[in-house]
């Protein structure tokens, strides 16, 4: 049976993506602060403790341990609720926070659980609870770095992430490995065993350029891979603001320097 809102929804845009979601009268969609974008006259917003899932019950301490465990990836510890009072359908939409694309997940269609980046969920419908996954393995803390803590998505309704850069699903099928950077993991469906593993050789350790680990995923499952991961693009950014650019091919790279008005 179906608990979760039956919202329906479409996603728009192409590098900087938005996704419109549809509202009968009654059902509400839930969304992490700083994701609205915009909505239709009629649509009730409400700052609320966690994902609402426990709104109903069960008590203001189990409410405050259920929001508390957000703030382990990274999250705040309220969410936004949008609810259609009106009359007839209604839409609200929520952006993406940086470039990439945005992942609808229909959490019944894949076994009730998704397990995703700490910080890739952008919406969902009421109903759909957002926790956080922890890793078994004591070196996945200890190394891992990225993919320690994560969130885990449950419920039978619909989710949205959001990842950077191009995004694209791998279906692996009972027991095929693959191999993946820690940040370009974005999710991956409840039966997919996750592990950390060591890059072998000090010559991939000290000139390989990459991560000392990779994320290990073991199927049977679905895996969704980004290619920017945002702490990539945050180095990137952060670097080519703080360093002085390097001529990348002497009299251009300075003649480039002085027409865009760098001419230190």
């Amino acid at each position: 049976m179906q608990t979760a809102h039956e919202i329906d929804y479409r996603i728009y845009g192409e590098e900087m993506q938005y996704v419109d979601v549809e509202l009968d009268p009654g059902e509400t969609a839930m969304a992490e602060s700083g994701a609205f974008m915009m909505m239709d006259d009629g649509i009730q917003m409400q700052t609320i403790f966690g994902d609402g899932t426990q709104q109903q019950g069960g008590g203001f301490m189990n409410k405050l341990f259920s929001a508390g465990k957000r703030l382990l990836t990274g999250e705040s510890l309220f969410m936004t609720a949008f609810t259609n009072i009106g009359q007839g359908k209604k839409r609200v939409a929520f952006a993406s926070p940086y470039p990439g694309k945005i992942i609808a997940l229909d959490l019944y269609e894949l076994g009730g659980k998704v397990v995703c980046q700490k910080d890739a969920f952008l919406c969902a419908a009421r109903g759909v609870s957002i926790g956080i996954e922890f890793q078994r393995k004591l070196g996945t803390g200890l190394f891992g770095g990225e993919g320690f803590i994560m969130q885990k998505l449950e419920g039978n309704g619909m989710a949205f992430v959001h990842a950077g850069g191009h995004v694209f699903q791998r279906v692996l099928q009972a027991g095929e490995m693959l191999r993946i950077d820690t940040g370009c993991l974005v999710a991956y469906t409840k039966d997919v065993a996750y592990d950390i593993q060591f890059v072998g050789g000090i010559r991939n350790t000290i000139f390989g350029g990459e991560g000392l680990f990779f994320a290990t995923l073991r199927g049977p499952g679905k895996v969704w891979i980004q290619t920017l991961p945002v702490s990539r693009l945050a180095s990137r950014i952060l670097a080519y603001g703080t360093v002085k650019r390097k001529e990348e091919g002497s009299l251009l790279g300075g003649l480039g320097n002085l027409l865009d008005g760098d001419g230190r």
